[in-house]
């Protein structure tokens, strides 16, 4: 029996021919990723270990993302504890305020993940890197404090679900309805500890930005990781943001796959997923008269430049409905730059729009965008769970881009195809 992509990931990284499903087994890291919520955690862990140094300053990430720029004492004081460890420890890749970015959009940016890689991070959405044919996963901080020592880990090999995919893409859907309609149809734990590997002639149809979001929301089906077949597209983006060497698996005709499902891309309508979980999904088309008050784009899902394209797309030409808070979250320094470069943040503002610095803030119901009681909200980011985006009793429902800036438009959960001009 052949191997899956990630299993051959994996067998290289621990140094074995041939690795199968259930088997434990300890792996070299080429990236351990920390934020400021979960690296002050790591630090501890780490001192806990006795030594003085990390495994290679270059293989380790801090980005304080999350409650950036400080929104309070606290806040400011876990930053500082980042702060101060990535200067002792004379960490390379530490990015703070002015060369920040959110996390899962600045680590590839970067070029810090590249084909072939184990990324391992203290964040669920680590495996959005999986869109670059790397095997990057979420771990626990003392996880992240024992790679930042050793730079090896511990994994169960996860068995695996092919996702064949065909046709492509119609207007005004995106990466964010393809996985949206994927959890929907096996649920948050569908793919429990598995892994859900992209292939098939339909990845033509998918941008690397789409490619990202569907990486990025494999937890939400309880995926280990998330990992698409590597084509010219992934090399090109590769090439552009790094030059370090890269690696390309690919999966054996014979690998064992717990199921084979297939997707036709030219069959799927915008898509938007309702409280409290991001399986209750609806296609626009059986969507009526859902009021909204506040609209959310942006995030470690939604918030790169294809993204704000979209947004901008729709938005241009109209004015955001006086009731609806509409709030925008370019990803990373560099795309707000280049969005400002092609007057996305002018078409913004001019709609009645705020744009933000980068952060995590809204989605995670830390700042910047807090719902109260009551409030409903469309957002771009990756999960809706019960009090996600504030109070208890608010409501949260996830969509892409072009869903999000229609429906901050006309005020209730529209089409962009009502919309756009």
């Amino acid at each position: 029996m052949g191997m899956t992509m990630t299993q051959k990931i994996l067998a290289k990284h621990a140094g074995l021919d041939k690795v199968k499903i259930g088997e434990l087994i300890k792996v070299k890291l080429d990236l351990v990723l920390g934020n400021d919520i979960t690296t002050p955690v790591a630090i501890k862990e780490f001192n806990k270990i006795g030594i003085n140094e990390v495994f290679d300053k270059k293989k380790i990430a801090i980005v304080p993302d999350h409650f950036t720029p400080n929104k309070d004492i606290k806040s400011a004081e876990q930053c500082k504890l980042c702060r101060e460890f990535a200067d002792e420890m004379d960490i390379e890749n530490y990015f703070e305020i002015g060369e920040m970015g959110i996390e899962h959009a600045l680590i590839p940016e970067k070029g810090l993940a590249v084909c072939g890689d184990v990324i391992i991070g203290a964040d669920s959405h680590t495996c959005t890197y999986g869109a670059l044919g790397a095997f990057s996963t979420g771990i626990g901080s003392t996880d992240m404090g024992a790679g930042m020592a050793t730079g090896e880990a511990w994994f169960k090999v996860p068995e695996a679900i092919k996702f064949v995919l065909k046709g492509k893409l119609k207007p005004w859907v995106s990466g964010k309805d393809v996985i949206l309609h994927i959890i929907g149809m096996i649920g948050v734990d569908g793919a429990l500890y598995k892994s859900m590997e992209y292939t098939g002639e339909g990845l033509y149809s998918l941008s690397m930005d789409d490619r990202f979001t569907m990486a990025n929301m494999a937890i939400e089906a309880g995926a280990k990781n998330g990992i698409f077949e590597v084509d010219e597209k992934t090399i090109e983006y590769v090439k552009e943001h790094s030059n370090r060497e890269y690696n390309i698996f690919k999966a054996d005709e014979d690998a064992e796959y717990e199921k084979i499902i297939e997707i036709d891309l030219s069959k799927i309508r915008p898509t938007v997923a309702f409280p409290h979980l991001p399986e209750n999904t609806r296609t626009i088309d059986e969507i009526h008269d859902i009021t909204i008050d506040q609209v959310v784009i942006g995030s470690c899902t939604n918030g790169r430049i294809e993204d704000l394209r979209a947004a901008a797309k729709v938005l241009k030409g109209n004015k955001v409905n006086r009731k609806v808070r509409t709030i925008i979250f370019p990803a990373t320094q560099k795309i707000y730059l280049q969005a400002m470069k092609e007057g996305l943040l002018e078409i913004f503002i001019k709609a009645g729009a705020v744009v933000s610095t980068p952060t995590c803030g809204p989605c995670l119901g830390g700042h910047m965008g807090i719902l109260a009681k009551g409030e409903r909200a469309i957002a771009t980011t990756n999960r809706n769970f019960v009090g996600r985006m504030g109070h208890p009793e608010s409501e949260v429902y996830l969509s892409s881009p072009a869903v999000a800036a229609a429906s901050a438009v006309t005020g209730k959960i529209t089409s962009p195809e009502e919309v756009a001009r």
